[in-house]
């Protein structure tokens, strides 16, 4: 779990990369994570996973996490990492009150107070209108995606196994940007396929150890470790381009952490 919860940020630090160094666009690099990472997957899944491209509820699931992946890459053209991941973190608030609404989920008073004091964590980080900035919206609505991504993901997780979901879900959204990645392509050089690459393997290597822990504990026991993300993006941004956050975005940091950290334990 904490491998993956630190490839996940290593994924989206090569993004960034490819999207301040070398300029790539921000839809090239989404495209290119979900093209590469179902061409690593191809080899391992069965032709009947083929039958779940039919299911319009998996092309739902596959449009928000297109536009999800599309707006961080966005976010992370301009902001630094560990500032993207904090404003990214709305996403389980998303989920907790979708899944309550349309899933029917128990909520609690207890875990519905704690998510507006993880949401307050993420208003000082993204501090709209305050000495906020774009880039941070933008991450917020990545978050909103995600979490309506999470909600679906739930409401889909019997119609195929993880791997065969994984896949399609790949296979759709590269369909779905195909258009405007081909159309985004920039110029040919090793660098730029190096990072695109590294982008997609470490994103899809993060997202599928996440599915191999859940299958192996039960995801009370490992939902506090979610938050680790925030910490490996925090050294990774540090290490790399010397960002480090302001006073007032560690204290949305803390915040978050520790309403989830509370939020998880309340589940267990």
């Amino acid at each position: 779990m904490f491998i993956a919860m630190s490839m996940i940020p290593a994924g989206d630090l090569a993004g960034k990369l490819l999207t301040g160094s070398y300029g790539a666009s921000p839809v090239f690099v989404a495209w290119s994570r979900f093209l590469i990472g179902m061409a690593i997957l191809l080899p391992f899944v069965r032709f009947s996973a083929f039958r779940l491209l039919a299911d319009w509820r998996l092309w739902l699931r596959a449009l928000l996490i297109t536009c999800g992946i599309l707006s961080i890459q966005t976010a992370l053209r301009t902001e630094p990492l560990a500032n993207v991941f904090a404003a990214f973190f709305v996403g389980p608030i998303v989920s907790f009150t979708l899944s309550a609404v349309l899933l029917r989920e128990p909520a609690g008073l207890w875990r519905s107070l704690l998510m507006l004091l993880g949401f307050c964590g993420v208003l000082l980080v993204v501090r709209p209108g305050i000495g906020g900035s774009g880039g941070l919206i933008w991450a917020a609505l990545a978050g909103s995606f995600y979490g309506a991504y999470l909600t679906a993901s739930r409401w889909v997780a019997k119609v195929g196994s993880p791997l065969e979901i994984t896949f399609t879900q790949l296979v759709m959204s590269a369909l779905i940007l195909a258009p405007l990645g081909l159309a985004s392509l920039p110029a040919p050089s090793w660098p730029v396929a190096g990072l695109a690459a590294t982008s997609a393997a470490f994103s899809m290597a993060g997202n599928l150890l996440l599915l191999w822990a859940y299958s192996r504990t039960v995801s009370t026991r490992l939902a506090p470790l979610v938050y680790f993300q925030l910490i490996a993006a925090t050294g990774l941004g540090w290490a790399v381009f010397g960002d480090f956050p302001d006073p007032i975005t560690i204290a949305g940091l803390v915040l978050i952490i520790g309403a989830g950290l509370v939020s998880a334990s309340l589940r267990r």
